[in-house]
């Protein structure tokens, strides 16, 4: 080889070298901290940039990017004594690289710790109940208690979120036994108030029905005294139209009797007073002439006598038929008839009980 062509090679490599040690080429969302000689110089921005070679030095290389860091869970003393785990998760972005980079040693294990120191001060004044319902209050007072301490380190904390807060297992089942009883409770309530619902709906339909029946009722009765009043009033209008007298009612009560006892309730039957007179009036309707009034009859008992066997002798007014004695013989036969099938019923209806003794009235 000629040794011309080496020193050209050499000084060659040599110039390639230094224009590859001159450009930096930053890609975006990245900050380059450079050093001369040891020496924060400048921090290089995205794009083509140049640096002395040999004399500066990139040192660190950022992410100016949020990004996300999960802590592990740590335990926590709650005032009322009860130890928890808590399970962080932090949101924060790089604002100064070189506060970032000469500020702090570790600005990862520092955020984390300080995390955990203010997350116990937070946590050590509330209760279980508190910690467990004020996730928001906990995650301000975080970020504020970070994002103050970590400004000077170049970081600004955007987000603080809890992301799960462990109680001990004991205080998992006591929770979830008041849990169910809760739950119990609330179906206990739910379940008297819907009895006590339906109870209400079941007195107020029966009110309502009972009402409903009783005014059908009263209806009924205001109807069928209605029809009853105008079933008397024109019986009363036709007998006083017809003019009828003492023996046609007389033989209508007659006629009346045997229905007396037709019921299948009654327990025993009674004989009017007044049936002899009935019958009396049906003989007297049935002769040939009209009875005499008492008064007449005293007077012709006082008058004279036949003379033979002291007879009293009667006039025409008391002549009586045969016909009308047949008749008189046969409405008593029929009334004496109608008073036995009255009595044959009401011992037909009390057979099955022990027979009572009938009461009759006299006439």
């Amino acid at each position: 080889m000629d040794p011309v062509v080496i020193p050209i090679l050499v000084a060659a490599l040599v110039v390639v070298f230094l224009v590859a040690s001159t450009v930096r080429i930053v890609p975006q969302a990245r900050r380059y901290n450079v050093e001369r000689f040891g020496r924060y110089r400048r921090t290089l921005q995205p794009g083509l940039n140049l640096v002395v070679p040999v004399a500066d030095r990139i040192n660190t290389k950022l992410d100016v990017r949020e990004q996300v860091y999960s802590s592990d869970p740590r335990p926590v003393i709650t005032e009322d004594n009860l130890v928890v785990n808590i399970d962080t998760v932090l949101y924060y972005q790089i604002t100064d690289p070189r506060a970032a980079a000469y500020e702090v040693a570790d600005y990862l294990q520092a955020i984390d710790q300080l995390t955990v120191t203010t997350l116990r001060n937070v946590i050590g004044s509330m209760d279980l109940e508190e910690t467990l319902t004020s996730r928001e209050e906990i995650n301000s007072r975080l970020r504020a208690v970070l994002d103050d301490a970590t400004g000077k380190w170049g970081i600004r904390v955007n987000r603080v979120e809890i992301k799960a807060i462990d109680p001990p297992a004991t205080i998992k089942e006591a929770m979830e036994k008041q849990m169910r009883a809760e739950r119990d409770k609330r179906a206990a309530i739910l379940h008297a108030e819907g009895e006590r619902q339906a109870k209400i709906l079941t007195a107020e339909g029966t009110k309502q029905k009972d009402i409903l029946e009783a005014q059908g009722t009263q209806q009924a009765m205001i109807l069928r005294a209605d029809g009853e009043a105008k079933a008397v009033e024109l019986v009363f209008q036709a007998v006083h139209r017809n003019n009828a007298d003492p023996k046609i009612l007389a033989y209508k009560y007659l006629e009346t009797l045997p229905h007396l006892a037709s019921s299948d309730n009654n327990t025993f039957w009674v004989i009017p007073g007044e049936l002899t007179e009935a019958v009396r009036t049906v003989t007297r309707a049935f002769g040939d002439q009209p009875a005499a009034r008492p008064e007449e009859a005293a007077g012709a008992g006082a008058g004279p006598s036949s003379d033979e066997g002291g007879t009293p002798e009667l006039d025409a007014g008391w002549t009586v038929s045969s016909a009308a004695a047949a008749a008189a013989d046969e409405a008593g036969k029929q009334a004496a008839a109608a008073v036995s099938d009255a009595k044959a019923e009401a011992e037909a209806a009390r057979s099955p009980q022990t027979p009572r003794r009938g009461q009759t009235s006299g006439g």
